[in-house]
């Protein structure tokens, strides 16, 4: 690894599991000082651990945080600024599953939420975010986590699939409006990479619908999502801004169709509720009747 983030702060929302993880991970290895913000604190500390077991303790700080509140959000931003005096890249990667299950039975409260964890939070971290680049006057990367199931219907839940449509286009406007700051900000929508919120725990089941929709044989995994996150964060990048990034094997390319395809993905058509995917908190849901 390089040292090509030496001296440069990120924060990233969801760093303490999957895609965010690997990418903190990564930041960490080309030198970067790491703010964490997540609502696990389980997996908060584990990071923290393991910081401290490769020496790089002191350039990782963590935070309990949720991304749909603002003054936490607030709060993380400034913890980056007070802990290593700047900031240079924003991931705003923390999102959750949320509301599934048929249109006619969603709970508005359910839908409401899955907005707020997945795109509001978008919203306030390039708001937070942006303040601080602007006033330090020399640009910075903002890199949001969408998904291939923003970019058509089928590709996911209903509330799940808009949120991220909304990541995208909320993506491209805020491009526009920072690139006079040299602000840039992307998005990145993954497919079907492997990570607690893809494979609930059973990642060898998951592997036997992902084989049928995604044409490379490979899976994705959080460290390939990692690579595109630091890429747009890096230099290399630099003429890059309001694009969104599709990671997924060729998944898009063949049409998607998840809910329709796959006995593993039909199920949700059965249920109506709500994940919470690796936050720590319960999901809730009901069968319908046949």
């Amino acid at each position: 690894m390089t040292d090509r983030f030496a001296g440069r702060v990120a924060v990233v929302t969801g760093g303490a599991g999957g895609m965010g993880l690997a990418t903190v991970e990564r930041f960490l290895a080309e030198g970067a000082c790491v703010v964490v913000g997540d609502l696990n604190t389980d997996r908060g500390a584990a990071v923290v651990a393991a910081a401290e077991a490769d020496g790089v303790a002191d350039r990782v700080r963590f935070s309990l945080t949720d991304v749909s509140i603002e003054p936490d959000v607030e709060a993380l931003i400034a913890l980056a600024v007070e802990s290593f005096g700047r900031l240079d890249v924003m991931f705003n990667n923390a999102g959750i599953g949320g509301a599934f299950g048929p249109i006619t039975e969603l709970e508005v409260d359910d839908w409401d939420a899955t907005f707020a964890v997945n795109t509001r939070s978008v919203f306030l971290g390039i708001k937070y975010a942006a303040r601080v680049m602007i006033a330090q006057g020399d640009g910075g990367s903002i890199v949001n986590t969408a998904s291939v199931a923003g970019l058509s219907g089928g590709g996911g839940p209903q509330a799940y699939s808009a949120t991220k449509a909304a990541v995208i286009n909320l993506t491209q406007s805020a491009a526009v409006e920072l690139a006079p700051h040299r602000i840039r900000v992307n998005a990145i929508c993954p497919g079907a990479v492997y990570t607690d919120l893809l494979h609930r725990g059973d990642p060898e089941a998951a592997d036997e619908w992902r084989q049928d929709l995604q044409p490379w044989p490979d899976r994705g995994e959080p460290a390939d999502i990692a690579g595109v996150a630091t890429w747009l964060a890096s230099d290399d990048s630099r003429f890059v801004s309001g694009a969104h990034i599709v990671a997924d094997g060729a998944l898009t390319a063949a049409g998607p169709r998840l809910t329709q395809r796959g006995d593993r993905l039909k199920y949700l058509n059965q249920l109506v509720g709500f994940a919470w995917g690796t936050t720590g908190k319960t999901a809730h849901y009901r069968r319908l009747t046949e």
